[in-house]
């Protein structure tokens, strides 16, 4: 194996550990430390079993950094982490919680590791990768993807009327938004799974995250190219890709080439290593 194959787990644990000292000096806060300290180590070693071949690498590193912002950033500590909660700092021109994991993770991080958030730490797509259509039933999309962009505005116009409203316990309201969106979605994630047969319908169609998400990927640093000199035009790649990305084309506005979400399920697939 190719020493330079552990160059990607390397460059992203000292991306993460170099935020996480500089938030840690600037904020005078040691949680920040802690919090991307764990969640780069946590993503570093889910690529590095996946380097070694060890096929449930993915599953890992979600359930280690999904769950540890849903049951303790966001259950424990009382956080909301969702697009809400983001919406509600932003607000109130506080730089902390959800602006900064907004910031790091989904609107500036995209240019480097593009929905790479998706494959890797969603908390929503965690439990919805437990269903049993991993691999689309059906490679053709849906015409709804508006839906994603409703959601977004209707949670930017929810927080905002709270705000004109002079709304009290505003902070309390954004807990409980939290819980209940979480149940929402899981419960809207896992009807449509089993409606369209595909286990990331929800990513497709409805989670307003994306919004942040696709514009900045377009233009991400780390992507699936495809080796034409190798590539045999069996199509394995496109058959097992969630997300529907047409990999064997290398330019940047390929089919849903914004949604590719890094899980390798293509390269894991490809019987030439074409990618």
């Amino acid at each position: 194996m190719k020493k330079n194959k552990y160059a990607v787990p390397l460059i992203l644990l000292l991306a993460f550990e170099s935020t996480a000292v500089t938030l840690w000096l600037t904020k005078h806060n040691l949680f920040y430390l802690l919090n991307f300290s764990y969640i780069g180590i946590s993503i570093s070693l889910g690529l590095f079993l996946y380097i070694r071949n060890y096929k449930h690498a993915r599953r890992i590193v979600q359930l280690l950094v999904g769950g540890y912002m849903l049951v303790y950033l966001g259950l424990i500590q009382k956080e909301n982490m969702q697009i809400e909660g983001f919406w509600y700092y932003l607000f109130t021109g506080t730089f902390e919680a959800a602006v900064i994991h907004y910031a790091i993770a989904k609107i500036f991080g995209p240019l480097l590791f593009g929905r790479g958030w998706c494959g890797y730490a969603c908390w929503t797509a965690m439990v919805l990768d437990f269903l049993p259509y991993k691999i689309p039933a059906l490679h053709q999309r849906k015409k709804i993807g508006w839906i994603r962009y409703v959601m977004f505005l209707l949670s930017f116009v929810f927080v905002a009327a709270l705000f004109l409203a002079h709304v009290n316990h505003i902070e309390k309201i954004m807990i409980w938004t939290f819980v209940i969106g979480n149940i929402a979605y899981y419960a809207i994630g896992i009807f449509l799974a089993f409606l369209f047969k595909d286990n990331r319908a929800f990513c497709k169609y409805i989670c307003p995250i994306t919004v942040f998400l696709k514009p900045m990927s377009y233009y991400s640093l780390i992507r699936i190219q495809c080796d034409h000199s190798k590539c045999v035009n069996c199509e394995k790649c496109k058959r097992v890709c969630p997300m529907d990305v047409d990999v064997t084309n290398n330019a940047r506005n390929r089919i849903n080439g914004t949604e590719c979400i890094l899980c390798m399920e293509c390269v894991k697939a490809c019987p030439k290593d074409a990618l």
